[in-house]
């Protein structure tokens, strides 16, 4: 009796349970051997990612489902944005290609506009210069025809009585008509225009004609008794201003002509 419950008191053996066991060694090796892939590929993914941008700028992104892990997705979806991100930047790069392209056409239009405007002033100025230039001419001839040869004149013909009265008659002439243009003053006397200032002077200088020429071509007679009047003005006032001189000329001169009354031009 003591013996039989002595055995019976025992604690029985657990026997192992080899099948279950083994079930657990081959699943766990197996998701021990995909950790360790699943690290290796992550590993290889971060070196490669950008020689796989840069090799294939256009190729496919992998679909991203629920089927992948939380790091392989959020790699995808940086490699998506950057993708977005480059296809931006090439973008904004062509958009500022074109507004350079279409700025230096409307530049360049600028200066050819303001090449144009400058050629069409510069081809005026030398038009106008042309033109003054032509003018200047004219009136260089019309000068030079005033001291031409119109006719032979007194001086080589007639004798010395003959002489005489025309120049009695050219001073006389001179003094009824007060202001005389040399040139018609040649006209009539039938004589070189610088025949007449020559004559001219010369009678000054004698003391048989007093005046001035002015510019345009005309000699004013004054007569001797005007001149005394202006200078007995001058000399009354003490100080004449160049207006009140010319005001008091105007009075004391007279330039009115005369040369209606008969002057015998020939003896």
């Amino acid at each position: 009796m003591l013996s039989k419950d002595k055995s019976r008191s025992k604690p029985e053996r657990a026997v192992p349970r080899r099948g279950n066991e083994g079930v657990r060694r081959v699943g766990g090796g197996r998701n021990a051997r995909a950790r360790m892939q699943a690290r290796i590929q992550a590993l290889a993914g971060d070196d490669t990612d950008e020689e796989d941008e840069a090799d294939e700028p256009t190729a496919e992104m992998e679909p991203i489902d629920g089927k992948i892990g939380a790091k392989k997705r959020a790699k995808l979806e940086a490699k998506a944005e950057r993708k977005t991100l480059r296809e931006a930047e090439e973008r904004l790069r062509e958009d500022r290609k074109k507004r350079q392209e279409q700025e230096e056409e409307e530049r360049k239009k600028e200066l050819d506009r303001l090449e144009a405007e400058r050629k069409k002033q510069e081809d005026e100025e030398r038009r106008q210069r042309e033109e003054k230039e032509r003018q200047d001419y004219e009136e260089y001839l019309k000068i030079k025809a005033m001291f031409s040869v119109e006719e032979e004149g007194y001086e080589e013909g007639g004798g010395e009585e003959e002489e005489g009265n025309l120049l009695q008659a050219f001073i006389n002439y001179i003094k009824m008509t007060k202001v005389v243009v040399l040139e018609d003053l040649a006209a009539h006397f039938k004589m070189k225009t610088q025949s007449v200032i020559d004559r001219i002077q010369e009678l000054q200088e004698q003391g048989q004609l007093t005046g001035v020429v002015d510019d345009r071509g005309k000699f004013i007679y004054v007569s001797q008794e005007e001149l005394e009047a202006v200078a007995k003005f001058v000399k009354q006032r003490g100080r004449v201003s160049i207006t009140e001189l010319a005001e008091s000329s105007n009075q004391l001169i007279n330039l009115n002509s005369s040369v209606n009354q008969a002057v015998p031009t020939e003896s």
